[in-house]
């Protein structure tokens, strides 16, 4: 018996209903509720007043990734797409494999992460136990992303929309106490950049910037996805870099780092103290942004397994097609029990570090892979191309940070 299995024969592809708008909506609301919603209050904890340090460090090193990922996913449109960067660079199956799986694996502790993270704010409604309501959001959540790509692509657009409000929402809230600002910013530049608990702070505010890697893994469903994609990714930088930044210090203008690390529901806890109002209204969009974020993963992981399926990697059960609503209904359900299993046993700020242990890691592959296909691939101009240096760069930053946490 070998280790893996041919795929399906007459499988039926996805349907390419994805375009530029939407896939840039998609991708914010994953890198978004990822972030400033669920992990400001743990990065502030680490790091304080610094955090602000710790988030533009963490940008750096997904700004070289996400340059990374716009040359790849324009050579090589193709779901899974890291394993496939990885075959065309080294040609080594089981290595493809292997990455393709630890990608899988991130955007599920991702999800759980989420699912986690989603507890503390759901109570400022209800008073159900940590383990119903984790369950109930990940279950509803896997109906949806079995429905099909158009549907969840939709919602997950408007829950995008609804947090880039909220958080807007905070950013004019902390504009009213704009007297504390110097101070603040005095407090964050006078800290060594290089001190440990900024560079822990990055590597746990890294994972507000997870999302790149999701983005490419519905590639076979967008519209012209060797323009599309660049420019989805280049957007999706660009915007949630800004956010977090005005987020972060206004935040700050507000609370100390201290209530911030303390609170469950960080930002609601912001918007109440910057206008007096109820957190209840941050909470509902702040719940809404963590949903889109576990529904996102949950697409992700599903159709890494379906790419890794296709080219025959692993078993081509997870290849299969629902014929009505064209979806991988086989690899959802597996991403999902997965998913529900892990959020039910770990706690959060465990899930967030293993989750961006995985994905640096899979970065570091994503920089060499494409190291290596130009060195060895000619160029084409329908391919987007990112100067050399650019994964020369991204793959230090990225084992870099690898090694620090390590030896931290």
């Amino acid at each position: 018996m070998v280790w893996y299995h041919k795929p399906m024969a007459k499988t039926l592809k996805l349907k390419r209903s994805v375009g530029l708008p939407l896939l840039t909506l998609y991708g914010l609301g994953n890198i978004l509720g990822a972030g400033v919603y669920v992990l400001i209050g743990e990065v502030a904890g680490i790091a304080g007043y610094a955090a602000i340090l710790s988030f533009m460090v963490a940008c750096v090193i997904a700004a070289f990734t996400a340059f990374s990922y716009m040359e790849l996913s324009s050579r090589y449109p193709k779901t899974a797409g890291v394993s496939i960067y990885l075959h065309q660079a080294f040609n080594i199956r089981l290595l493809s494999t292997l990455v393709g799986l630890m990608l899988v694996s991130s955007g599920i502790v991702s999800a759980a992460t989420l699912a986690r993270g989603c507890v503390g704010y759901v109570q400022q409604f209800i008073g159900a136990p940590d383990w119903l309501i984790i369950t109930t959001v990940i279950v509803g959540l896997s109906i949806i992303a079995l429905a099909g790509i158009a549907h969840s692509a939709k919602l997950a657009a408007f829950f995008t929309l609804v947090e880039i409000g909220g958080l807007i929402l905070i950013v004019v809230g902390g504009s009213g106490h704009l007297d504390q600002i110097q101070p603040v910013l005095q407090q964050a530049a006078a800290t060594n950049w290089l001190t440990p608990a900024i560079l822990m702070g990055a590597f746990v505010a890294f994972y507000a910037f997870i999302g790149f890697e999701d983005m490419i893994e519905v590639v076979e469903e967008v519209k012209n996805p060797r323009r599309t994609m660049p420019k989805a990714i280049l957007l999706c930088l660009a915007i949630s870099t800004a956010l977090y930044l005005l987020v972060l210090i206004a935040s700050f203008l507000v609370l100390t780092p201290q209530q911030l690390a303390d609170s469950d529901a960080p930002l609601a806890a912001v918007f109440t103290a910057a206008t007096g109002l109820s957190p209840l209204i941050l909470a509902a969009i702040a719940l809404g942004a963590i949903i889109n974020g576990i529904l996102v993963q949950i697409i992700m992981g599903s159709r890494v397994l379906y790419g890794l399926a296709s080219q025959g990697w692993i078993h081509g059960s997870l290849s299969k097609v629902h014929k009505g609503v064209r979806t991988p209904v086989a690899a959802t359900v597996l991403v999902a029990i997965i998913i529900l299993i892990l959020a039910l046993l770990f706690p959060l700020l465990k899930l967030a570090e293993f989750t961006s242990f995985l994905v640096l890691l899979v970065f570091a592959m994503v920089h060499a892979s494409l190291l290596m296909v130009k060195r060895r691939g000619r160029l084409n101009k329908s391919h987007h191309v990112v100067p050399g240096y650019v994964p020369l760069i991204g793959l230090v930053l990225t084992t870099g940070m690898l090694v620090i946490v390590v030896l931290s």
